[in-house]
């Protein structure tokens, strides 16, 4: 882990070589944003349109857990308008930059403005809760009124713009849910098990009435070890659970010892698909997007465990072969 000394010595060493005094000002260029996650920088993007310029630190297949902040990332951070982090803790190596950035520049962890009781408490800290709130559209669409809110505070001049786009976007978010629910609802009842590489979609199954099961805890940085994998095989066996889900940022090694811990006892379990976890997909795709990427899990979900849904989604987007 970066020392708060290096940290502080960095920060300092790009104040000197660019100071944001001696930048000139242009009311007219676009806000530079930086968000650490690839669903916060889409929120930044929908909402901020072309009064923005936003870079995501943490691109497709990143585990957020585990990130640890660049030379680069550095230098866009202290050079930018706005920080958008997510907070509960998700960008654990990077919370004591964080914490010396703060000093001098405007960060604001959107996430971390939740109510507390909307929030699943960690196992084993009192005071830590799980950071995947972006699993439940419903509770998503409050870090993006966080989001705009702390736009419109950057640019006030602006706000308008940033209220007709939010408007719009939570529209898109709130049409997702409805969408989400229905596709979920037709999933059998005793197969609404959904088991992943680690404790990602705790909100998901709240809200949707699953039980979800993570070989490792809320972060990747946990170990799962032998006795949580035998415990699994004994669950899938005896449920006879068919299928299991990888995740894009996440190594697969754990979820293949469970599928062959249970084709040993003589039960088969496959591959259901690969989901988006504390990542989206591709640049440029609709699964890089924060619509995209829950439409794709949804959908996913839904189909390998008995839904008969169009593989292609909501809008017939998703790409092809899912």
């Amino acid at each position: 882990m970066i020392s708060r000394r290096r940290l502080l010595t960095g920060l300092a060493a790009l104040s000197l070589l660019a100071p944001l005094s001696a930048r000139p000002a242009r009311a007219a260029s676009p806000l530079k944003v930086v968000a650490t996650t690839g669903m916060i920088a889409d929120a930044a993007r929908q909402i901020g349109g072309d009064q923005v310029e936003v870079r995501a630190l943490m691109g497709p297949g990143v585990d957020p857990h585990s990130y640890r902040q660049t030379r680069t990332d550095i230098v866009a951070m202290v050079r930018a308008d706005l920080v958008l982090r997510h907070g509960l803790y998700l960008e654990a190596q990077m919370e004591a930059f964080f914490t010396d950035l703060e000093r001098r520049r405007h960060v604001v962890a959107v996430a971390g403005k939740l109510p507390h009781e909307l929030l699943r408490r960690h196992d084993h800290y009192a005071d830590k809760f799980d950071p995947h709130v972006w699993m439940a559209p419903e509770l998503w669409r409050r870090v993006v009124v966080e989001v705009q809110h702390a736009l419109t505070d950057a640019r006030p001049g602006a706000a308008g713009i940033f209220e007709t786009n939010a408007a719009a976007h939570l529209a898109e978010i709130d049409r997702l849910s409805v969408y989400a629910r229905a596709a979920l609802a037709r999933v059998p009842e005793p197969s609404r098990v959904l088991l992943t590489a680690h404790d990602a979609f705790g909100y998901f199954g709240d809200a949707y009435s699953f039980e979800v099961l993570g070989i490792q805890g809320i972060s990747t940085e946990s170990e799962a070890g032998l006795n949580r994998i035998s415990e699994l095989v004994d669950l899938l066996v005896k449920r006879r659970i068919v299928a299991v889900f990888v995740e894009s940022s996440v190594s697969d090694r754990n979820i293949r010892a469970v599928i062959e811990g249970a084709a040993a006892r003589g039960h088969e379990v496959r591959i259901g698909g690969e989901l988006f976890s504390d990542a989206m997909g591709q640049d440029g795709t609709y699964e890089g997007t924060y619509i995209g990427m829950i439409d794709h899990n949804v959908t996913v979900i839904a189909r390998a465990l008995g839904a008969d849904l169009p593989a292609r989604g909501m809008d017939g987007r998703l790409s092809a072969g899912i």
